[in-house]
């Protein structure tokens, strides 16, 4: 590769501690540099894996509907939401990292940190609610008859409307902090701008979506929203785990 690269870290450890220092090279500061780009590389993986789980509970969410069919789905429900929820440190940690990749003076990327972690919160809920106390609470009411069967459909019920709230503040949450991040993509020389502009766009989609009712909350609609999303998360992981292996590699 022509131009300035990323040295190893071994060829440093190489070298003499006396000639280092004769040379003026502050040694912590390039500990603390690599340091810096083995934390990128995490969250890159992270965010990455995060994702995959993610799109993974997308593909393996059946549709739900009666007490019956719960009850017929249930472990393919509980499977599928346990996947989002243990997505959910994951992908938080790569938020972190893209995060700090991206902080300026403003320090706005926080905001957006913020944000999601406040969206990812509202998976944990909806997962939690709808994914596992649901069908375990399906299961173990559904032979009931007369007024004891209205009474479970009407938890039932309250619960898909729960589930349909943490959906609406998931979006809305991680929208802002996409929009945050994209902004910050667009001005920042760590990431191409396409990408960028790319997560404006998809922002500009949802709140056009949105005004023009196009239900977001629904299996169709969220699956479509979040596999958006995942494909523009993908490309930024994908990115910071390669700059990272470039530069540390080259």
């Amino acid at each position: 590769m022509y131009g300035r690269s990323w040295p190893r870290k071994k060829d440093f450890l190489d070298y003499n501690q006396e000639m280092v220092e004769r040379a003026g090279i502050d040694l912590s500061l390039i500990e603390s540099l690599f340091m810096e780009k083995s934390f990128q590389r995490s969250a890159a993986i992270c965010l990455l894996f995060g994702i995959l789980l993610m799109i993974a509970t997308m593909v393996l969410h059946p549709s739900g509907g009666s007490i019956e069919q719960i009850v017929r789905i249930s472990s393919m429900v509980m499977i599928s939401h346990s996947l989002a929820i243990l997505s959910i440190p994951f992908l938080f940690f790569g938020f972190y990292g893209l995060s700090v990749l991206l902080l300026n003076k403003t320090k706005w990327t926080m905001l957006a940190l913020s944000s999601a972690g406040f969206a990812l919160v509202a998976v944990m809920l909806a997962g939690s609610i709808n994914g596992i106390v649901l069908p375990m609470y399906a299961l173990r009411y559904a032979g009931e008859t007369g007024s004891n069967l209205e009474m479970v459909k009407r938890v039932v019920n309250y619960g898909f409307m729960l589930n349909k709230t943490m959906d609406y503040i998931f979006v809305g949450g991680f929208s802002l902090a996409q929009f945050i991040w994209s902004l910050h993509m667009i001005h920042n020389s760590s990431f191409p701008r396409w990408m960028g502009w790319l997560g404006v766009l998809l922002v500009l989609l949802i709140l056009a979506a949105s005004l023009l009712s196009f239900n977001l909350v629904d299996l169709l609609g969220f699956r479509i929203y979040v596999l958006g999303t995942a494909a523009w998360l993908l490309c930024a992981g994908g990115w910071m785990g390669w700059k990272t292996w470039v530069q540390t590699n080259t």
